[in-house]
């Protein structure tokens, strides 16, 4: 093969309607690669981009899904099975030849101790995440993992579903450093048209906010009031969780603030 032929082969994006996704996608069309989807229901192409039916948890699908693909950024997630998911894609990656598999984790992922059933009924994901990477890198495939904080859209609905009731129980100690699902998808983009390169630094946004804080300020951005009431979590994990073991030690920080997310949503 051709040097050249390989930016002609399409790249696949699991995922690649949710969240993050559906912002690689496009960046991808604007550096001029082909882009083929992973999708669980059928969709027309259009614009470069040709979706694959098929399944992570059951496998259905994945074969044909991977043919002639170059490279995968793996987007699609859970709360729980992410291993699950990246075993069924790596196997068919291996299969097809892939030569470059991208995964997106999440910061704390190594240093979150979900040990116990309480650890894992509420840290569960992190733990999801970490064996998700673990199968990537004993993949065999030439990997990138990079791990990001909360995504500012993501962290939004978890702070407005708290908020429904008028008496809100906060975690007390809780800390973020929220990130541009945007600014995540560049980050991938560029990895995904770069060579392997492992486990990269982490990106997070530019400022660390207590969780009160947050609640606080889209309550205000909304002209709503709530009854805040601290609450301490139990366990191993929540415990590393408030010692920051969720925020990044070092790696590449973000430009848009939570404050700025949050007036774009007002307005």
């Amino acid at each position: 093969m051709h040097a050249t032929d390989a930016s002609e082969r399409p790249i696949l994006v699991t995922g690649g309607t949710g969240t993050l996704g559906r912002l690689v996608v496009p960046r991808l069309r604007e550096a001029g690669r082909a882009v083929r989807v992973l999708s669980r229901s059928a969709h027309e192409p259009g614009d470069g981009v040709v979706f694959a039916t098929g399944d992570l948890d059951t496998g259905a699908g994945i074969d044909a899904a991977v043919a002639g693909v170059e490279v995968v950024v793996h987007c699609a997630g859970s709360t729980t099975g992410d291993e699950d998911k990246a075993a069924t894609l790596v196997r068919a990656a291996s299969a097809a030849g892939v030569r470059h598999l991208v995964y997106i984790s999440v910061v704390g992922a190594d240093r979150l101790p979900v040990r116990s059933g309480v650890d894992r009924a509420m840290f569960g994901y992190f733990a999801s995440k970490l064996a998700a990477e673990q199968v990537v890198a004993d993949s065999g495939l030439p990997w990138t993992t990079l791990r990001a904080t909360q995504f500012h859209d993501l962290l939004l609905t978890t702070v407005r579903q708290m908020t429904r009731m008028p008496v809100v129980p906060v975690p007390s100690g809780a800390r973020f450093q929220p990130v541009d699902a945007g600014e995540v998808a560049d980050r991938l983009v560029a990895l995904a048209l770069g060579t392997p390169a492992g486990l990269v630094p982490d990106l997070a946004g530019p400022r660390v906010h207590a969780l009160r804080d947050l609640v606080r300020a889209d309550l205000a951005a909304r002209r709503k009031h709530r009854l805040l009431v601290p609450l301490r979590l139990p366990g191993r994990a929540a415990r590393a969780f408030r010692d920051g073991a969720n925020l990044p030690r070092g790696g590449v920080t973000g430009r848009r603030t939570w404050e700025e997310f949050l007036a774009e949503q007002a307005g």
